[in-house]
């Protein structure tokens, strides 16, 4: 460039200078970078899900025809494994299938989870199930309308390792689980027998020992009140985590069976097909707030049927106790007044001396 330039000519030399180059070439690479992505985008890495077992497989065709098996489940699932039968008996309680029968064809004594919520088990199928499955740490019975507390009973009765219960839901389970806190609180209060040598050892061990959990969501503030008071080992709807107690000891965790919103038999059926019971799938249960039961939640004339098979079956084993008893003391009475017996306790004697001379 000359030095003698004009500054006119030095002015039109600046206009013509372009400082954005740099910035605009970096614009025009990103734009056509990106175009590319749009057209050719980036492949991630597939991940690859799990295939389904061939057991999964058949429990899912079982399962859809599952009321065409159970007139002969009985003789097929003898030589089925025990999670095989639960997971059949966890299809049918969705199907609403579970009765009885099914339930009884099913128990092995291994299981330590019984589901039948929501199902048209009885007294008498859970009895049986406790009878043969003794070693069930967690039951649930909820909205079971066909089981009363004698059931329950027979259930505490057998299996002596239970330690989680969940009962209500409908009224007439609400009304059971009421009925039945009695089952889980020590009774040692008779005192109508004449010594403690003949209290029955079932008289006095009939609670429920090894129970730690009661998952009842309608139970009544005042009910809940009075039971823990009362049974302070077994906790009522317990939270995640119990605080910290008193004396420093840590928090107790509550096991997975005893949280509200836990379905007993879930796990058994993850790699099941949900279209199995999908059609059939009872509707999932309200959170009703708790309120105090009103007469027409269940007649009063099935309350007091209730009732006094309740009272007939509880009082049974004593009064067949207080016969006993009374026919112990007639006897002695009748020896010690009578002057025929008194003859033939004479005579006994004379013949035994009169031996004993011979």
């Amino acid at each position: 460039m000359d030095k003698r330039e004009s500054p006119a000519t030095l002015s039109a030399s600046f206009q013509k200078l372009d400082l954005n180059s740099s910035t605009s070439n970096i614009t025009k690479t990103f734009n056509a970078t990106t175009a590319a992505s749009f057209q050719f985008p980036v492949l991630l890495p597939f991940k690859r899900t799990k295939p389904p077992s061939l057991i999964s497989l058949c429990l899912t065709v079982v399962g859809k025809h599952l009321e065409d098996v159970i007139p002969d489940l009985g003789e097929i699932a003898i030589s089925f494994p025990a999670d095989i039968k639960m997971a059949i008996a966890a299809i049918a309680r969705r199907r609403k299938l579970l009765n009885d029968e099914v339930i009884i064809s099913l128990a092995d004594a291994s299981w330590e989870i019984l589901d039948i919520s929501c199902s048209e088990v009885t007294d008498f199928g859970l009895q049986k199930v406790s009878e043969m499955c003794t070693s069930l740490l967690a039951v649930d019975i909820s909205r079971c309308s066909n089981i009363t507390p004698l059931g329950v009973s027979q259930l505490v009765q057998h299996c002596h390792a239970l330690q989680t219960l969940r009962c209500g839901g409908c009224p007439r389970s609400d009304n059971t689980a009421r009925r039945s806190l009695g089952l889980f609180k020590p009774n040692l209060n008779d005192m109508e027998g004449d010594s403690w040598e003949e209290l029955d050892t079932t008289e006095i061990t009939q609670c429920a020992g090894s129970l730690q959990w009661l998952v009842w969501p309608r139970i009544g503030s005042d009910l809940l009140e009075s039971f823990s008071a009362e049974c302070p080992r077994v906790e009522v709807n317990p939270k995640p985590l119990l605080p910290f107690g008193l004396k420093g000891i840590k928090g107790i965790e509550v096991p997975r069976e005893a949280l509200p919103d836990t379905v007993l038999d879930e796990r058994i059926l993850e790699e099941i097909d949900p279209s199995t019971w999908s059609v059939f799938a009872p509707p999932a249960p309200k959170n009703v707030p708790t309120t105090i039961s009103t007469p027409s939640e269940l007649s009063v004339a099935e309350k007091f049927r209730l009732a006094f098979v309740e009272r007939d079956t509880r009082l049974a084993p004593k009064r067949a106790k207080n016969a006993r008893q009374h026919q112990r003391r007639a006897e002695r009475e009748w020896m010690m007044t009578s002057a025929e017996a008194k003859a033939i306790v004479h005579a006994s004697r004379v013949t035994r001396s009169h031996h004993s001379r011979n």
